[in-house]
């Protein structure tokens, strides 16, 4: 079994190879027709787009994605084409939901937000967003959620909104919905002029969802023109060249790191793998545990503080204002970082 796999899928090689032999590592961006037409399978993320002009005539039967998000697979092709593919659902949720965590920290530190008077409006309520809102209900946030596909098929019991209600009610909105181009439940520049103009509080926007789910010139001209106070941008249109003036404009402006946390990619490689080796119907067993944290003891005068110690998304913000031009690098050769399990907490 012939495998191309993104060198840039961390914790993958040494399981992989127990699996098989014929291995090949390349950048995502580099995925070829000719590299890619005798092999059997591909492990890919967000920067390797699978299409008819890639997988035309390929031996290619099975593509695992180690990401949540899958717009970057043309899904109707791979169905006429007989190739089988999966993503990974919820694999880095809780590494979205730590960078949300500790945004919301900095805007009640720096903004002077008080968590019990503040309304926050969570769009896209799945497994990201269910974590944001456990996240800013313990913080004593008033949440408002907005999921029309959710509230359509409903099988809990959560209270939704309209995207209007929102609009005129929350100080905060984050957004956390796949990229739907079109449909029912479009996503697409879901916040355009129009949205924006709707807006009643001034609120912080927050997008660690997909880049296209904002209308760039809209956000910049809403900070402009006063219509939301600021805006915290992890995802962009046109990656890597991103706009340089919304960079620039925002609070925190990060390279597409949300969900980067070790443990986040630790899940997404192992899911990608157990998938391929459900669809090959290999028998094998293999652990994938990220690195433990160079100072696993934290201590600190506040819980909060504490988890701004373990995660703290100014520095990444600060590389990427400083050298926007190394976007992909950032990304590509990102540091260590883990999550809260992986520490033990200290309030001094």
């Amino acid at each position: 079994m012939k495998v191309i796999v993104d060198e840039n899928i961390p914790y993958i090689k040494k399981p992989l190879e127990a699996i098989t032999d014929n291995v090949i590592y390349i950048s995502g961006r580099n995925f070829t027709p000719e590299l890619i037409k005798d092999a059997d399978a591909l492990i890919i993320r967000t920067r390797t787009y699978c299409n008819k002009s890639l997988l035309e005539g390929s031996k290619v039967q099975f593509i695992a994605t180690a990401t949540i998000g899958f717009d970057h697979i043309d899904t109707k092709y791979c169905q006429e084409a007989g190739i089988k593919w999966t993503n990974a659902p919820g694999c880095n949720a809780s590494s979205v939901s730590q960078y949300i965590e500790s945004t919301l920290i900095l805007l009640c530190q720096l903004r002077k937000k008080d968590p019990n008077h503040t309304t926050i409006g969570i769009v896209g309520v799945g497994n990201v967003g269910s974590k944001v809102l456990k996240v800013a209900r313990q913080m004593g946030m008033r949440v408002l959620l907005n999921d029309p596909p959710l509230q359509e098929n409903q099988k809990d019991h959560k209270t939704f909104d309209s995207i209007q209600s929102l609009a005129e009610q929350c100080d905060i909105l984050t957004f956390h919905v796949p990229l739907n181009m079109d449909g029912k439940y479009k996503t697409y520049h879901l916040g355009n002029a129009a949205f924006f103009a709707s807006l009643k509080r001034r609120p912080v926007i927050i997008n660690t969802s997909r880049g296209e789910v904002l209308e760039s010139q809209a956000l910049i001209r809403a900070l402009e023109e006063g219509k939301i106070e600021n805006a915290i941008i992890d995802v962009w249109e046109n990656e890597p060249n991103i706009n340089l003036d919304l960079l620039n404009k925002v609070f925190i402006s990060t390279p597409h790191i949300a969900g980067y946390s070790a443990d986040g990619k630790a899940n997404a490689t192992r899911m990608s793998l157990e998938a391929l080796c459900k669809h090959f119907g290999i028998n094998t067993n293999f652990e994938i545990v990220p690195p433990n944290p160079p100072e696993p003891n934290i201590y600190a005068k506040s819980i909060y503080d504490a988890y701004l110690q373990i995660y703290d998304p100014r520095q990444d913000s600060k590389q990427l204002k400083e050298h926007p031009e190394l976007f992909e690098k950032l990304r590509g050769n990102y540091p260590l970082r883990r999550e809260k399990d992986a520490y033990t907490i200290r309030i001094i």
